[in-house]
């Protein structure tokens, strides 16, 4: 069952040159979905199109059946859809982090013992519970990202955009809530849709759609994309590194057994020769 659709989606800033061209893809609910292409691929483009923050020039965006072409609509796709954006302090909005996370709910009218309830999972869903207390201010970028995706967290949408979250985080910071939002999506079975340019973030996305100068390019399985390596290379892509490598020791002469993707595939598949 698709949860959130785009038909044939066009859109333009300056109304000359298209930034997405004819978009048509979907997402199928509890989906771990990653959205990638090169820098004005139109990626960005799309979450802003996924809440109704911007409106399609042409076709239609619908989430859990609610088109965001028709206004009245706006609000309860707001209600099922939460972003988490590039820069963290671009959402913190209160001085206390059990502030900032209750924002969101309060704003929904929702009641104050519920409020408190969903704070506490929302922080204990990212590791943050203990910081509860805490200013945002004195947090690490890690730390922000992670409170972030809590207060998206306490509005209980059925799906979460990652518009490029983690692109200002270290490695570390970006395994960190590379691994919360997994977690969130096989547990909670939240649906994700991740809009990155980090490839060893998309290795464990049920689907990965891949966006070149504003239109759908291909759209597959991690392995059914990254076996067309020279095809992603001429876009300005690369596959992650793990399984570049692979690729290189599969040529020396060293065998591989399945899909590699990740460095711990390829570090157990190099153990096994001994």
């Amino acid at each position: 069952m698709s949860i959130l659709t785009a038909e044939n989606v066009s859109f333009s800033y300056d109304k000359k040159t298209d930034a997405l061209s004819g978009v048509s893809f979907s997402v199928e609910k509890g989906e771990y979905v990653s959205i990638i292409g090169h820098n004005g691929s139109g990626k960005s483009t799309l979450a802003r199109l996924f809440n109704g923050l911007i409106k399609p020039d042409k076709g239609e965006i619908t989430v859990c059946g609610y088109s965001s072409l028709d206004k009245k609509n706006l609000f309860e796709i707001r209600k099922r859809i939460g972003v988490v954006f590039q820069n963290p302090d671009n959402q913190l909005v209160a001085s206390i982090v059990e502030d900032d996370v209750a924002f969101g709910p309060e704003n929904l009218g929702i009641p104050r013992k519920e409020i408190g309830e969903r704070i506490e999972f929302a922080l204990k869903a990212v590791g943050m519970e203990n910081y509860r207390f805490s200013s945002p201010s004195r947090l690490s970028g890690g730390q922000k990202q992670r409170i972030a995706i809590a207060g998206v967290l306490a509005l209980k949408p059925q799906i979460i955009v990652l518009d490029e979250s983690t692109s200002m985080l270290d490695p570390k910071g970006r395994k960190e809530i590379t691994g919360i939002v997994r977690k969130l999506n096989e547990e909670e079975k939240t649906t994700v849709i991740s809009v990155t340019h980090f490839m060893e973030e998309t290795v464990f996305a049920d689907k990965i759609i891949v966006l070149n100068d504003g239109k759908v390019f291909m759209q597959g399985t991690p392995s059914e994309i990254f076996s067309q390596r020279e095809t992603l290379k001429k876009i300005g892509l690369e596959v992650p590194y793990s399984t570049f490598l692979a690729e290189k020791l599969k040529e020396k002469g060293v065998p591989n057994k399945g899909e590699i993707l990740t460095p711990e595939a390829l570090a157990e598949a190099i153990c096994e020769l001994k």
